[in-house]
């Protein structure tokens, strides 16, 4: 009797054990597939929010565009008392939303951002033509970094780097293009200079505000003497000091330049002195470089496009656009 009861004992030990390990399967199993299904939901999820901020942001640079079309149409000249150099604070979408509702994410979704017109820079692409460095051009920049109180050898180690990443176009007479001089790399962003001996990361950053890297149109671009800081615009004049290039830019702010014959005139009246043919500068600009960030939830983008707008305002294209 003592052995049967033993053995029943035991085999009901062994029923409730066997009973809760499978309990602890099930459970197991089944928070398994609850876990694998809350991850499927929050890549879903992530792609949809990744989806949703890329359409808001390109809706953001056709609402840029919209804007530089306008300024175009309405002035003959670009400077920053128009619309389209007014930034945009964080600014929630829903507020533009019917009834101060919108629907899904969007509620949660913040804009901001801002338009820069690329030719206050000085464009890096300028310090040479057919893999030829152009000496004006490097004297100018040279300029710049003195007035930025950086090594002027930078100039020349910049204008040869860029020259021999730059394609040659053949001489007249030739049935194809030559190639470019070494195969180098052409340099896109101002970052790229890392790559250019003697430049550091202290040194791009403060040429940062001051420098661009705009595609080559088949002719040197100019820089906007409306919208370019006191150093771009002195160094375009080899007869303008820094402290004169201020006093442009304070004069300009109560009346913009309008075309290059009223600058001519008014360094006439200020300094005694006009504007050099080879200053390569403009009072109306092509390309504007747009910032934009975008937060949503727990999502955010930010991004800088370059803008390429058309004579009077009749187009605009977008060249490239990076993520920061």
């Amino acid at each position: 009797m003592n052995r049967r009861f033993r053995n029943r004992s035991t085999q009901r030990g062994v029923a409730v054990v066997t009973a809760l390990l499978l309990t602890t399967l099930a459970i197991t199993i089944v928070a398994s597939l609850f876990w694998q299904q809350q991850v499927q939901m929050r890549s879903v999820e992530n792609q949809r929010l990744q989806l949703q901020k890329n359409w808001i942001m390109r809706g953001s640079l056709d609402w840029a565009g919209m804007i530089l079309r306008a300024s175009g149409r309405q002035f003959q000249y670009d400077d920053l008392g128009q619309p389209w150099a007014v930034p945009l604070a964080e600014t929630r979408l829903d507020q533009y939303a019917e009834d101060g509702a919108a629907a899904g994410d969007a509620a949660d979704a913040v804009l901001s951002g801002n338009i820069i017109d690329a030719q206050s820079r000085y464009n890096l692409n300028n310090l040479s033509t057919n893999g030829v460095p152009v000496p004006d051009e490097v004297a100018a920049f040279k300029r710049l970094l003195t007035y930025l109180r950086l090594s002027t050898t930078l100039a020349t180690a910049a204008a040869q780097a860029i020259a021999q990443a730059q394609p040659v176009t053949a001489p007249t007479g030739q049935q194809s293009p030559a190639a470019s001089s070494n195969g180098t790399m052409p340099l896109l962003l101002v970052d790229d200079l890392l790559a250019v001996p003697g430049f550091t990361p202290d040194i791009v950053r403060q040429l940062q505000d001051y420098v661009v890297l705009l595609p080559w149109t088949g002719a040197a671009t100019p820089v906007n003497v409306n919208t370019a800081p006191a150093e771009v615009l002195a160094s375009r004049f080899v007869n303008l000091s820094l402290a004169q290039a201020n006093s442009l830019v304070a004069a300009r702010r109560t009346a913009p330049f309008t075309d290059v014959a009223n600058l001519n005139a008014q360094m006439s009246n200020l300094f005694g002195i006009s504007v050099p043919p080879t200053a390569n500068i403009a009072v109306s600009s092509n390309f504007f470089l747009v910032y934009g960030k975008i937060h949503m939830g727990r999502a955010a983008l930010n991004t800088v496009s370059l803008l390429q707008r058309g004579t009077n305002g009749s187009s605009t294209n977008i060249v490239w656009i990076r993520e920061q």
